[in-house]
């Protein structure tokens, strides 16, 4: 075993694509998350919707290293960073001595100061998210089969997705489908496919960081699933009983967050400067500022491309970082030069609309519709992890779309917002 110790704190795309690429390197690595699992992140809204399971987007950490012996891996949260000691502080007064940290630690949803209305409008970043959600959503139905008082039963049929961005706007599309498609047979006391699926967006367009065509032809997919789209108005309260956009308030037993991310305290745990959404302002090199044996990277760090845009918080961007690190590492213990600084190549811009439309940006090239959701299924297939969940995901979706069920439509746990 090699002295020489790399500390990873997140085990997401970034995460893992470092400890990969350090395979066969003269050191050893400590892997930590506070989940035991890597979650593929892109595919969660199919969760929350009930399209897939949770086995099928997510994989023990643990596995993936179970024959390297050199990698060991912590189920422990970090609270803090000790960079003159050198030092990972863990929660329970634990500590972890590097010689080189990476932090790769995520974002979560933002509420841009009112952090009091996650209990009822929970945002999708985690497995308990999706899980929360899609537990909302058939209750929601359910509970509107049995309520005699039709305000109350139009409140529970309406669904409110805040912020129209790529997840806004595959969760709208899915619900829709879900009421319109799936449900109808199965209900004999209300129509689910008079259900009302509200996406606010404060801006002037939904997707907007996609060319305007494909946004225009997404804002008609939409409308063609019957997506009620509310635009240049942001919500400024959201309760128990319903979501106020503007002015207006509207009756809604459902509401879901997907308006914004907030980076994991890591520029704060250095004591290094920060972006509006909290992420660490990094150098060239991944580096934070003035510590030259820690890196940030991923959803965590702030990173300008060379025509001064912001690098896109995506998978495959945590990915190519993770990859460069790797690259750093291997060449300060060789004695070798360090790589030019870290470039981003950007490799397509892809969302859907319900289950046959979707949009893609290549640059050079853009697609729309069903051709477009065919090459958005396959990129998602290569890039999850492993033959059995790409065979697994693949049946998946191959079902839904010849039989038009869902596939994971159990409530198996306890709702808490509410009833308790």
């Amino acid at each position: 075993m090699q002295d020489y110790h790399v500390v990873i704190v997140g085990g997401g795309f970034g995460g893992l694509q470092l400890a990969n690429d350090l395979k066969g390197a003269p050191v050893r690595i400590t892997l930590i998350d506070r989940r035991n699992h890597h979650l593929f992140q892109p595919l969660l809204y199919q969760v929350a919707t009930t399209l897939l399971a949770t086995s099928e987007i997510a994989w023990p950490i643990r596995s993936f290293f179970r024959d390297r012996p050199e990698v060991t891996t912590l189920l422990a949260e970090v609270v803090g960073v000790d960079s003159e000691a050198h030092q990972v502080l863990l929660k329970g007064g634990q500590t972890i001595a590097y010689d080189t940290l990476v932090l790769a630690t995520g974002a979560t949803h933002a509420y841009f100061g009112h952090d009091e209305w996650e209990p009822v409008a929970p945002g999708l970043k985690t497995l308990e998210d999706a899980t929360t959600i899609r537990r909302r959503v058939l209750l929601a139905f359910e509970q509107a089969e049995l309520e005699s008082d039709p305000a109350v039963r139009d409140a529970l049929l309406t669904f409110t997705i805040v912020g129209a961005g790529p997840t806004g706007v595959e969760l709208a599309g899915i619900i829709s489908e879900l009421a319109r498609t799936t449900l109808p047979k199965e209900f004999r006391n209300i129509d689910t496919s008079k259900a009302r699926i509200i996406l606010v967006e404060a801006g002037p367009r939904v997707l907007a960081a996609f060319a305007e065509d494909l946004s225009a032809y997404a804002l008609k997919a939409l409308e063609a699933l019957g997506v009620d789209i509310r635009f240049g108005k942001p919500v400024t309260s959201c309760s128990a009983e319903g979501v106020t956009i503007g002015d207006s308030f509207v009756p809604c037993r459902t509401i879901v967050w997907a308006a914004g991310v907030e980076a994991s305290p890591a520029a704060k745990w250095l004591d290094i400067p920060a972006d509006r959404a909290g992420r660490a302002v990094v150098d060239k090199e991944l580096r934070a500022p003035g510590k030259e044996d820690i890196f940030v990277i991923g959803d965590t760090a702030s990173v300008l491309r060379e025509d001064g845009s912001p690098v896109p918080g995506i998978a495959p961007a945590a990915k190519q970082q993770g990859d460069y690190v790797a690259k750093v590492i291997k060449a300060k213990l060789a004695g070798k030069p360090a790589p030019g600084p870290f470039r981003y190549r950007h490799q397509g811009s892809l969302a859907t609309i319900g289950k046959s439309a979707a949009i893609i940006d290549f640059g050079w090239i853009k697609l729309r519709g069903w051709l477009a959701w065919w090459v958005w299924g396959l990129a998602h297939i290569y890039f999850l992890i492993g033959t059995r969940w790409r065979i697994a995901v693949a049946w998946s979706w191959l079902w839904i779309y010849i039989s038009r069920q869902h596939s994971a439509r159990l409530i198996t746990q306890k709702e808490t917002m509410r009833e308790e």
